[in-house]
């Protein structure tokens, strides 16, 4: 165990040493920029934040990654480790700046607001009064009432978080919002299983699956002599959709996606 802790004090120490160095790098960097414009009075570009250093994931395990995010020696650097949004390296950056862009998109979007009290176990009873009642009135069955009931030793309070992605200019952060053990994740998951499959059936002929079906809906777009030279081809892309969804919004237009193709049930269940 010395032996371990030995090796990783010196792996530390040496993430570290990487960190002063590319601090460095990005001062003088600034630097030299700064000394430029006032010789030629024109405006630069602000380098700051950057990546201070990536790490490779292959290149810590389990036990490095708690030791070094446990031995302090981050925190008094003033730095945070986070595993970076699909470039697949973990990030060490200035914790200030992290802070400072959270608060930022929660006061953009305002959709999140900092609790007082902890609610899940008054979620956790709702959902069981509903999901008994339910069961009550017979619109489940006893198999899906337990496919849907939550687990009292299992359920968590969701909660939002933040990744960077360093591979885009100032490495803006990806809130992720973490609900996989909420007291109605169970209800969540039973629904996708009866509904997606109707989704997917009518809204095929709609819907991009990937590059691959891409390729082939332009081919069959251009066989069908639908592309011509005035054929304009768009991409949009929509900021913060799914932590934003309005949620009494989406189920409106879920009932009015069922009643459109005349499904007043799902497998017996109105």
């Amino acid at each position: 165990m010395t032996l371990l802790k030995c090796y990783l004090s010196h792996y530390t120490n040496r993430l570290i040493r990487q960190i002063r160095y590319k601090e460095a790098c990005v001062h003088v960097k600034l630097v030299r920029q700064h000394r430029r414009h006032l010789l030629s009075k024109q405006q630069i570009v602000d380098a700051y934040p950057q990546i201070i250093v990536d790490v490779p994931k292959i290149s810590l395990n389990r036990i490095q990654l708690d030791y070094l995010s446990k031995s302090g020696k981050l925190q008094k650097g003033n730095y945070i480790l986070r595993e970076t949004d699909k470039s697949g390296i973990f990030h060490i950056g200035n914790s200030v700046d992290y802070e400072k862009k959270a608060e930022a998109y929660r006061q953009k979007t305002g959709a999140y607001i900092e609790l007082d009290s902890n609610p899940l176990w008054s979620v956790f009873d709702k959902v069981i009064l509903f999901l008994n009642d339910l069961r009550s009135k017979k619109y489940i069955l006893s198999w899906q009432l337990d496919k849907m009931m939550p687990k009292r030793d299992t359920v968590q309070l969701a909660y939002l978080y933040f990744i960077p992605k360093p591979h885009k200019a100032g490495t803006p952060l990806r809130p992720i919002v973490s609900s996989m053990s909420m007291p109605t994740t169970g209800i969540s998951k039973f629904l996708d299983k009866l509904i997606r499959p109707i989704f997917d059936k009518h809204a095929r002929s709609t819907t991009i699956i990937d590059g691959v079906d891409l390729i082939h809906r332009l081919e069959a777009y251009t066989t069908n002599g639908h592309l011509i030279p005035k054929t304009y081809l768009c991409t949009f892309d929509i900021t913060d959709l799914y932590t934003m969804l309005p949620q009494e919004e989406s189920l409106d237009i879920l009932i009015e996606f069922l009643l459109q193709y005349g499904y007043q049930k799902v497998q017996n269940i109105p």
